[in-house]
């Protein structure tokens, strides 16, 4: 990564151009183009009303299916029934009238060839600005630790501490491993601080978001390292920091052949966090005590009561000086996700440097909404995504539950959401995956300039 950043680096400084002197992002876009014209081909192909049922369709069983998982989780008793029965039937009406319309070919074709034209476009815009590829968090050298001290929690993720046999291999490598008793449960931030007070020069955690961030913040006081090990579940904080969640047992590798990088830690009512704070439906969810055993069960019959029920909470939000009013739900990240769907777990942060989070507001009233956010996205009016460098939430209520790294909590209100920039100095290993690059919008206007080859600066800015 470090020779591609300066062979980037260097040809920026020589004044070359990043676009139109690529071949392979002139290649990518005549691809882009060509593929726009199949569309337009098989469109011209299925003329009058044949090629207007093609058009419609697929918003149609889009938003069909939306109306049907709305009526799904926000009613029970037969209107549940009959969301489901809707969700499901929606997608497979329109494919038996594409069929039977004799439709279903060209239907097909107009998907592969519209689905080609915007992943050559989007590769084409990236391939030609390799500033977007660059690793965001600069790593510095990191002298290898003399006295580690790494909290292993032997029940996260399902038993991953034994099962990748991480406390024989840290120890091996000479770090001191503090195991926890997973029937006798500790205070991590005091074992973290002992170990500090006891002349620990780098603290790790092998566990979830939640123990990460609370052992992070005491490394963030004392400017210490902090190692991650992708121990938990989800660990979406050790996937942006580019380690293997598959194989945990490789950010050990950190302990002998590392670097540094400085990122920023998320606070909510000054409690850390490393990952996301939620407010609203999904905080109310986790509260309940039969969630960890029953999570979709759970989920299911809390839902009327938090979407149309007589009680719903409300929250209102400001993103430093913009008011978020009246909603359902809102989603607090450190830097912001590339993707919404950050509770799905396909949501990527580019950055954990940028100084700023994320802010995701819903606000869905009714079935016409939902139809409308399945079918817009982050277009819709029901969906809020913004960047701000505090955020504070509150509600008609003295406190409020909230979900912190998945943590089940409840605070009092306004409950405020901010960022200590650079605080965290994270000791990773050399080798591991770069950082997420974000699918850069099409921009037709530069796919045309770049495919006759007179994109000449390929920039979209800093």
């Amino acid at each position: 990564m470090g020779q591609y950043e300066r062979g980037a680096g260097a040809r920026a400084d020589r004044g070359e151009p990043y676009g139109g002197g690529t071949a392979a992002a002139r290649l990518l876009a005549r691809l882009a183009l060509l593929a726009a014209v199949g569309v337009l081909v098989v469109l011209v192909t299925a003329v009058g009303e044949a090629g207007l049922l093609i058009v419609v369709a697929a918003p149609l069983a889009v938003a069909g299916c939306a109306v049907g998982v709305w009526w799904f989780l926000a009613y029970r008793g037969p209107v549940r029934v009959l969301g489901a029965v809707v969700a499901i039937a929606a997608p497979l009406v329109v494919v038996v009238l594409l069929t039977v319309a004799g439709l279903w070919l060209t239907a097909l074709l107009l998907a592969v060839s519209w689905a080609a034209t915007l992943s050559c476009a989007r590769a084409a815009l990236r391939v030609s600005d390799p500033r977007r590829a660059r690793r965001s968090r600069r790593a510095a050298p990191a002298a290898r630790p003399g006295h580690a001290v790494l909290i292993m929690n032997p029940r996260s993720g399902g038993g991953k501490v034994d099962r990748f046999g991480l406390a024989e291999r840290a120890e091996r490598l000479g770090a001191r491993v503090i195991r926890l008793d997973p029937e006798a449960p500790a205070d991590v931030v005091r074992l973290a601080r002992e170990a500090v007070t006891g002349g620990a020069d780098l603290l790790g955690v092998a566990g979830g978001d939640g123990t990460q961030a609370l052992v992070a913040a005491v490394a963030a006081d004392h400017d210490l390292p902090f190692l991650v090990i992708p121990a938990g579940t989800r660990n979406h904080f050790a996937l942006d920091m580019g380690l293997d969640r598959a194989d945990p047992a490789r950010a050990l590798d950190a302990l002998t052949d590392g670097e540094e990088v400085r990122v920023d830690l998320g606070t909510v009512a000054g409690r850390p966090f490393v990952n996301t704070v939620s407010f609203g439906v999904y905080a109310d969810v986790v509260q309940r005590p039969e969630y960890r055993d029953a999570k979709a069960g759970t989920a299911l019959a809390a839902m009327p009561d938090l979407l149309v029920g007589p009680d719903v909470r409300r929250l209102d939000a400001r993103a430093d000086d913009t008011v978020l009013p009246s909603l359902q739900a809102v989603l607090v990240s450190n830097n912001p996700y590339t993707s919404p769907d950050v509770l799905g777990g396909s949501g990527r942060r580019p950055r954990l440097d940028s100084g700023l989070l994320g802010v995701l507001g819903i606000r869905v009233e009714g079935a016409a909404q939902a139809a409308e956010l399945a079918v817009r996205g982050s277009q819709s009016a029901a969906l809020t995504v913004r960047t701000a460098r505090r955020v504070e939430v509150s509600a008609g209520a003295a406190e409020i539950p909230v979900a912190v790294d998945g943590e089940a909590l409840r605070m009092p209100t306004p409950v405020v959401c901010a960022l200590r920039p650079g605080a965290l100095r994270v000791l990773v290993p050399r080798d591991r995956a770069p950082a997420a690059v974000p699918a850069p919008p099409v921009d037709w206007r530069r796919l045309l300039r770049l495919a006759s080859g007179r994109d000449r600066d390929g920039t979209e800015g800093p």
